[in-house]
Protein backbone atom coordinates (compact mmCIF):
# COMPACT_ATOMS: atom_id res chain seq x y z
CA UNK A 1 0.00 0.00 0.00
CA UNK A 2 1.57 3.43 -0.87
CA UNK A 3 -1.02 5.61 0.43
CA UNK A 4 -0.45 8.20 3.12
CA UNK A 5 -0.89 6.53 5.84
CA UNK A 6 1.42 3.76 5.21
CA UNK A 7 5.36 4.29 5.22
CA UNK A 8 7.28 5.44 2.66
CA UNK A 9 10.44 3.62 1.94
CA UNK A 10 13.65 5.29 0.90
CA UNK A 11 16.46 3.66 1.64
CA UNK A 12 17.20 3.09 5.27
CA UNK A 13 14.06 5.78 6.69
CA UNK A 14 11.00 5.35 6.28
CA UNK A 15 8.50 8.52 6.64
CA UNK A 16 4.98 9.52 8.39
CA UNK A 17 3.15 9.79 4.94
CA UNK A 18 0.80 12.66 6.19
CA UNK A 19 3.52 14.42 7.49
CA UNK A 20 5.55 14.07 3.67
CA UNK A 21 2.02 15.57 2.44
CA UNK A 22 1.99 18.35 4.93
CA UNK A 23 5.80 19.27 4.71
CA UNK A 24 4.91 19.26 0.99
CA UNK A 25 1.95 21.67 1.38
CA UNK A 26 4.23 23.98 3.66
CA UNK A 27 7.12 23.98 0.55
CA UNK A 28 4.60 25.30 -1.74
CA UNK A 29 3.36 27.60 0.58
CA UNK A 30 6.89 29.36 0.84
CA UNK A 31 7.27 28.86 -2.63
CA UNK A 32 4.16 30.85 -3.05
CA UNK A 33 5.39 33.41 -0.47
CA UNK A 34 8.30 34.61 -2.31
CA UNK A 35 7.09 34.59 -5.25
CA UNK A 36 4.72 37.50 -3.90
CA UNK A 37 8.27 38.69 -2.28
CA UNK A 38 9.17 38.69 -5.77
CA UNK A 39 6.62 40.41 -7.18
CA UNK A 40 6.79 43.36 -4.33
CA UNK A 41 10.55 43.39 -5.38
CA UNK A 42 9.94 44.10 -9.09
CA UNK A 43 6.85 46.83 -8.66
CA UNK A 44 9.72 48.63 -6.50
CA UNK A 45 12.33 48.11 -9.35
CA UNK A 46 10.06 49.04 -12.41
CA UNK A 47 7.28 51.08 -10.69
CA UNK A 48 3.59 49.73 -10.49
CA UNK A 49 1.90 52.69 -12.62
CA UNK A 50 4.50 51.39 -15.71
CA UNK A 51 3.59 48.16 -15.09
CA UNK A 52 -0.34 48.58 -14.86
CA UNK A 53 0.15 50.25 -18.36
CA UNK A 54 2.39 47.76 -20.08
CA UNK A 55 -0.02 44.95 -18.93
CA UNK A 56 -2.91 46.97 -20.21
CA UNK A 57 -1.30 47.57 -23.29
CA UNK A 58 -0.32 44.09 -23.64
CA UNK A 59 -4.25 43.01 -23.03
CA UNK A 60 -5.74 45.47 -25.61
CA UNK A 61 -7.48 47.48 -23.13
CA UNK A 62 -8.13 51.13 -23.46
CA UNK A 63 -5.59 53.28 -21.17
CA UNK A 64 -8.62 55.76 -20.15
CA UNK A 65 -10.99 53.10 -19.08
CA UNK A 66 -12.59 52.83 -16.07
CA UNK A 67 -11.16 48.81 -15.00
CA UNK A 68 -7.39 50.50 -16.16
CA UNK A 69 -8.08 53.92 -13.92
CA UNK A 70 -9.12 52.02 -11.13
CA UNK A 71 -5.97 49.51 -10.50
CA UNK A 72 -3.82 53.01 -10.99
CA UNK A 73 -5.77 54.54 -8.17
CA UNK A 74 -5.61 51.53 -6.05
CA UNK A 75 -1.86 51.60 -7.10
CA UNK A 76 -1.38 54.93 -5.78
CA UNK A 77 -1.79 53.41 -2.40
CA UNK A 78 1.37 51.23 -2.32
CA UNK A 79 4.17 53.38 -2.12
CA UNK A 80 8.22 52.15 -2.16
CA UNK A 81 8.11 51.46 1.83
CA UNK A 82 4.48 49.22 1.90
CA UNK A 83 5.82 47.54 -1.17
CA UNK A 84 9.60 46.66 0.98
CA UNK A 85 7.42 46.10 3.93
CA UNK A 86 5.16 43.40 1.71
CA UNK A 87 8.33 41.97 0.00
CA UNK A 88 10.48 41.64 3.66
CA UNK A 89 6.71 40.01 5.56
CA UNK A 90 6.47 37.62 2.66
CA UNK A 91 10.47 36.78 2.33
CA UNK A 92 9.98 36.52 6.01
CA UNK A 93 6.72 33.87 6.55
CA UNK A 94 8.84 32.34 3.42
CA UNK A 95 11.72 31.23 5.60
CA UNK A 96 9.59 30.24 8.54
CA UNK A 97 6.95 28.32 6.36
CA UNK A 98 10.37 26.41 4.65
CA UNK A 99 11.58 25.90 7.95
CA UNK A 100 8.10 24.56 9.19
CA UNK A 101 8.32 22.04 6.15
CA UNK A 102 11.83 20.52 6.70
CA UNK A 103 11.42 19.90 10.71
CA UNK A 104 8.16 18.23 9.33
CA UNK A 105 9.87 16.21 6.52
CA UNK A 106 12.51 14.95 9.01
CA UNK A 107 9.64 14.06 11.49
CA UNK A 108 10.81 16.42 14.43
CA UNK A 109 9.45 17.22 17.09
CA UNK A 110 9.94 21.12 17.02
CA UNK A 111 8.83 21.19 13.24
CA UNK A 112 5.36 19.46 14.59
CA UNK A 113 5.08 22.24 17.63
CA UNK A 114 6.03 25.01 14.90
CA UNK A 115 3.78 24.08 12.64
CA UNK A 116 1.05 23.56 15.19
CA UNK A 117 1.42 27.30 17.01
CA UNK A 118 1.98 29.17 13.60
CA UNK A 119 -1.35 27.33 11.96
CA UNK A 120 -3.32 27.74 15.39
CA UNK A 121 -2.19 30.99 15.68
CA UNK A 122 -3.79 31.83 11.90
CA UNK A 123 -7.07 29.80 12.51
CA UNK A 124 -8.95 32.94 14.29
CA UNK A 125 -8.13 35.26 11.78
CA UNK A 126 -9.16 32.73 8.67
CA UNK A 127 -12.36 32.43 10.61
CA UNK A 128 -13.13 35.62 10.59
CA UNK A 129 -12.09 35.99 7.36
CA UNK A 130 -14.70 33.66 6.03
CA UNK A 131 -17.52 35.35 8.06
CA UNK A 132 -16.32 38.73 6.31
CA UNK A 133 -16.46 37.23 3.32
CA UNK A 134 -17.11 33.53 2.25
CA UNK A 135 -15.39 32.49 -0.73
CA UNK A 136 -14.30 28.69 -1.63
CA UNK A 137 -10.87 29.38 -2.04
CA UNK A 138 -11.23 30.92 1.89
CA UNK A 139 -13.34 27.77 2.73
CA UNK A 140 -10.76 25.56 1.39
CA UNK A 141 -7.83 26.83 3.36
CA UNK A 142 -9.55 27.01 6.19
CA UNK A 143 -10.31 22.91 6.14
CA UNK A 144 -6.87 21.80 4.83
CA UNK A 145 -5.34 24.09 7.55
CA UNK A 146 -7.54 22.88 10.52
CA UNK A 147 -7.34 19.21 8.99
CA UNK A 148 -3.19 19.74 9.51
CA UNK A 149 -4.06 21.17 12.84
CA UNK A 150 -6.27 18.40 14.20
CA UNK A 151 -3.57 15.70 12.54
CA UNK A 152 -0.45 17.50 14.36
CA UNK A 153 -2.21 17.77 17.41
CA UNK A 154 -3.50 14.31 17.83
CA UNK A 155 0.00 13.18 16.74
CA UNK A 156 1.99 15.16 18.98
CA UNK A 157 -0.76 14.23 21.66
CA UNK A 158 -0.51 10.34 21.52
CA UNK A 159 3.58 10.73 21.16
CA UNK A 160 3.38 12.15 24.89
CA UNK A 161 1.04 9.41 26.10
CA UNK A 162 3.51 7.02 24.68
CA UNK A 163 5.96 9.04 26.97
CA UNK A 164 4.32 8.55 29.47
CA UNK A 165 3.37 5.01 29.47
CA UNK A 166 7.29 4.08 28.66
CA UNK A 167 8.45 5.90 31.55
CA UNK A 168 6.03 4.06 33.98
Amino acid sequence: MTGPTSKIHSGRRSHNGWLVLIAFYKFLQALLFVAIGLGAHRLLVKGIADQIDLLAHHLRFNPESRLVNFLLEKASLLNDPALRRIGFVAYSYAAVTFVEGIGLYLEKAWGEFLTLAITGSFLPLEIFEIFRRLTWPRIGLLTINILVFAYLLKLVVDRGRHRAVSKK
